[in-house]
């Protein structure tokens, strides 16, 4: 970053910091788009069987659900722009490091620090964007991440073609990170000056009105609500991390058209995300997610029947497309779902069940694949499609139960 660009942002700081906050959401995408490309090249290397990547993905997902839990004690403490520096280091650090280890489990360890420098930066962001800035500009936060992730395959790809190692897309990310961290520093004073100090009373208000977690645990429909998080991520992740491999490993297809094939998943993914967020106040949750699943059941089956090598291609755009709105649709409807008094509970639970899928479907997927075939994955796409779409359909269905203010003046009453 020039020093021209950080002299306009100090200039103008309100839009210098979404600028910068942009980027980073940026950055965030770029490693979990290499993954998917790189892991035929990294299993290799390292000499672990197919489904090693599951061992990796949880160490990851533990240090991102750690730092996201300690997100609000770290800002509160140390503020978004220290914040965001240090994550930004230690994620660009780790990156680095994946390609001087020697060892598999060296790598691992160092997917804990990646994981925890990206819970931060995520939580981090959202923490401030949704305290200084409207839900449009939420929106198009996200929407970068789908850019950065889009990006990550071309990166990944671009570095086998010319150097024929995957260490050079880990590299690239990695010094961009370290890059955007010194930008975080450099801005620091930036980032508290728009920091919003915490209304004291509105906050007991909130907190006096707050359903105990063991109450929100006891209802049917929250649990099928956290389903529905848990088989949305894994599938999306599952697609992301397992699709190349199944086009060069399974079906033969040149290694660069592989790359672009997963880069076109990501690619259709953001562009879908960028327009469903202008109709979605028109067109309702319901009938983007149901309109999302049955696009994506149509994709995965078309991925199964393989009639041609251009068929996959197709196949991988129409389910990114297609499940694009799915993710915020379903947020936005979770207080529908399950009732004012437990929607606070209930995202929090969503978002923690979002880390559990992202590990545990993909590893599974990779278990089958090597058990079996690689060309199970599609297969399991598809069930886990019609298993959400199932969910989705309980879970409107599902007659709420009555709010627990109004349910403990009743018992009162009695």
């Amino acid at each position: 970053m020039s020093m021209k660009l950080l002299t306009k942002i100090r200039q103008h700081p309100r839009l210098g910091l979404v600028l910068l906050a942009f980027i980073a959401f940026v950055a965030l995408g770029l490693p979990d788009g290499l993954l998917g490309v790189g892991w035929p090249s990294i299993r290799t290397d390292f000499s672990v069987p197919l489904d090693a990547i599951g061992m990796f993905l949880v160490a990851a997902v533990a240090g991102y659900m750690t730092s996201s839990f300690l997100s609000g004690f770290l800002l509160s403490r140390v503020g978004v722009g220290r914040v965001l520096a240090a994550s930004c280091f230690l994620t660009g650090a780790a990156l680095i490091g994946y390609t001087f280890v020697p060892g598999w489990w060296m790598m691992v360890l160092l997917g804990v620090f990646a994981g925890l420098g990206a819970g931060a930066i995520d939580a981090g962001l959202n923490t401030y964007v949704a305290a200084n800035f409207g839900e449009g500009l939420m929106q198009w936060l996200h929407a970068s991440w789908g850019v950065g992730i889009t990006m990550g395959p071309i990166i990944m790809t671009f570095g086998l073609a010319t150097t024929e190692s995957w260490r050079f897309g880990y590299r690239v990310v990695g010094v961009f990170q370290i890059v955007l961290a010194v930008a975080f520093a450099l801005t620091v004073a930036m980032w508290n000056q728009n920091e919003r100090p915490v209304d004291s009373e509105v906050e007991i208000k909130l907190t006096d009105y707050k359903t105990p977690m063991r109450e929100t645990l006891r209802q049917p429909q929250v649990w099928l609500s956290v389903m529905l998080f848990f088989l949305y991520v894994g599938a999306e992740a599952s697609l992301g991390t397992w699709t190349y491999t199944l086009l060069t490993e399974s079906r033969g297809v040149d290694l660069t058209l592989a790359g672009f094939f997963a880069g076109s998943y990501w690619f259709t993914f953001t562009i879908g995300r960028i327009v469903a967020g202008l109709f979605a106040s028109r067109a309702g949750v319901n009938k983007l997610v149901f309109g999302g699943l049955v696009g994506a059941l149509l994709g995965a089956g078309l991925l199964i029947w393989n009639p041609s090598e251009i068929a996959n291609v197709v196949a991988v755009a129409i389910i990114g497309l297609s499940i694009a709105p799915i993710f915020p649709a379903m947020m936005s409807g979770t207080r529908t779902r399950v009732g004012a008094d437990y929607a606070a509970n209930t995202i929090g639970m969503q978002m923690a069940a979002t880390g559990f899928g992202t590990a545990v479907i993909p590893s599974l997927m990779g278990i089958l694949a090597r058990q079996i075939s690689l060309e199970i994955i599609p297969v399991c796409l598809l069930v886990v499609y019609a298993g959400l779409f199932g969910c989705y359909v309980l879970a409107v269905l599902y007659p709420r139960t009555k709010p627990a203010t109004v349910r403990a003046s009743s018992e009162q009453a009695v």
